[in-house]
């Protein structure tokens, strides 16, 4: 129970980041909001380690947790950050998170071939939905997040100068808010290799936490964010990367800050999930963040997201194909009585 609040917990802040970095791309680059965010995290993860008393901890890792660790840090914080802030500059973040759903059968996967887990049916059924979801969105328009259009016709008792004050508003509010129209192909390229990252960190946080508790958890996000700053400073080197991070405006740089807090945040919780939780049910809970991306991206960035029935249903298929993911015999078995046959039906597990 603790673990999936956590877990919850984890998926809410995730969400905000993202519709905070949607806003920071809006003006800046994907680069600046990468060494802006990837920084953050460490003096944030090392004080958490320091007031819980888990700094220590650190010392107590095995070299193959260490590596294990450091890995997840570089192929969360740096690889699949990247990939999703393209996939989100690209198309927003609103038709990402359906398509990076799939780094959660990339996490099962991995999970059944290196940690012995099994497939199940309701697992396989799961899998579907999950590959279901975005095949919604894929026909979304942007119509549906244009702005409201312009009146057609007008009372005859409304004046000219009525006409041209309306009119200018409305070019007002249109220049201030353009409208978006989202790269579709380049944003599920990039939303696809950012599944890649994000669903082989859970199983290097897995085998690097060792199943040792939460206190060890706070270590070892320190490790990974160690590991990340580390990459992304070596990425920084060359002077012109290094001036163009630093040529970041006041107003991406906002957003760019308050994501990295975010997601910093955001790891702490799905580090300390993981380190008392199954991957397998950790997984599943963290993808509600993908309904806290609506709420964050229709308060944030009306403008600059697709809305609609279209997005609103892939979400919610590929969602209760997460949650599918996350069920046991025994649970099903507790809410729906099921005969004999069907439950050996559901027993069945591969390998």
């Amino acid at each position: 129970m603790l673990g999936g609040f956590i877990a919850l917990l984890s998926a809410a802040t995730f969400a905000f980041n993202n519709a905070s970095v949607r806003r920071g791309v809006l003006t800046g680059s994907v680069l600046q909001a990468m060494a802006i965010t990837v920084p953050i995290g460490l003096p944030i993860s090392f004080l958490v380690a320091v007031a819980t008393g888990s700094l220590a901890a650190v010392a107590g890792f095995s070299s193959r947790a260490l590596v294990a660790l450091s890995l997840s840090g570089v192929m969360h914080f740096v690889w699949g950050r990247y990939c999703n802030y393209r996939a989100t500059r690209a198309i927003g973040t609103n038709l990402v998170a359906p398509i990076q759903q799939i780094n959660l059968i990339f996490t099962l996967l991995l999970a059944i071939w290196i940690l012995g887990e099994t497939l199940t049916p309701l697992r396989a059924l799961g899998i579907a939905l999950v590959l279901l979801g975005p095949s919604f969105t894929l026909r979304a328009r942007n119509a549906e997040s244009a702005p409201p259009p312009r009146p057609k016709a007008l009372g005859a008792d409304v004046t000219n100068q009525d006409l041209g004050n309306s009119l200018a508003a409305e070019e007002a509010l249109a220049a201030a808010q353009p409208e978006f129209r989202p790269s579709y192909a380049e944003g599920y390229f990039w939303a696809l290799l950012s599944a890649t990252g994000y669903g082989l960190s859970p199983i290097l946080v897995r085998i690097g936490l060792e199943g040792k508790g939460l206190a060890v958890s706070v270590a070892g996000n320190l490790v990974a964010s160690v590991a990340a700053t580390v990459v992304m400073g070596l990425f920084l080197l060359p002077p012109r990367q290094l001036a163009h991070a630093l040529a970041v405006g006041r107003e991406p740089a906002k957003w760019f800050t308050l994501s990295g807090i975010l997601v910093a945040i955001s790891q702490l919780f799905l580090y300390m999930a993981m380190s008392i939780a199954p991957v397998t049910v950790v997984s599943p809970i963290n993808r509600l963040s993908i309904l806290f991306r609506l709420y964050f991206s229709r308060r944030l960035n009306p403008q600059h997201e697709v809305f609609g029935g279209k997005v609103v249903l892939g979400t919610i298929v590929s969602l209760t194909g997460a949650v599918v993911l996350s069920l046991s015999i025994d649970s099903v078995q507790s809410w729906l009585p099921l005969p004999e046959a069907a439950l050996s039906v559901l027993r069945w597990h591969w390998p």
